[in-house]
């Protein structure tokens, strides 16, 4: 949810700064069954159908940032998914490190007023002896805040990558085109 109200306000953020959001109408994204597949597992795993903490909940969970990556593969020479793609490539490696449950700070997910129900399967959780913990959920926004939760710096970097891509899309004062893209390879 909170990633869900951050995307919506870097939309709203589009028409203030001299941008046009039906500039997105000329995008063109390759192979976007990737993402709607990996997408969907993500909702289906972590939403409908949560379950116990299984091998097939965290295979699926895996499997779903497998999907979302060849998507981004794909589409590599858009602006800024060079940067959403290494905050995706962070949070998975903090996923796959930890058994495919994101490692959340215990003090973190208090701060936040998270409670979590034993047994149930959570894309992030405390764990116990986390692997790369620095890279899980450690930050948070408050209890009684709106949106209330623990994030990553892997989705702070998600969300960067997507404001920067959507402002260069849509050409606002905010638009950061040398940086858009990676330098392509010298070729010899």
């Amino acid at each position: 949810m909170l990633l869900g109200l951050a995307l919506i306000a870097c939309f709203a953020t589009v028409p203030l700064t001299g941008g046009r959001l039906t500039r997105l109408a000329d995008l063109r994204l390759d192979a976007m069954w990737l993402l709607l597949a990996g997408l969907g597992t993500q909702i289906l795993v972590i939403e409908i159908v949560p379950g116990n903490h299984s091998a097939f909940h965290d295979a699926a969970h895996l499997a779903s940032y497998g999907a979302v990556g060849g998507f981004l593969w794909a589409n590599r020479h858009r602006p800024y998914l060079w940067l959403i793609a290494l905050g995706g490539l962070l949070n998975f490696i903090a996923i796959a490190a930890n058994g495919g449950v994101m490692p959340a700070d215990p003090q973190a997910l208090a701060a936040a007023g998270i409670e979590q129900a034993p047994g149930e399967f959570l894309n992030s959780a405390a764990v116990e002896d986390a692997r790369l913990q620095f890279l899980g959920d450690v930050m948070w926004i408050p209890a009684g805040w709106p949106a209330a939760n623990v994030f990553s710096v892997g989705d702070v970097l998600l969300l960067a990558g997507a404001f920067l891509a959507l402002h260069t899309q849509c050409q606002s004062r905010l638009a950061l085109p040398r940086f858009a893209a990676p330098p392509a390879p010298a070729r010899g």
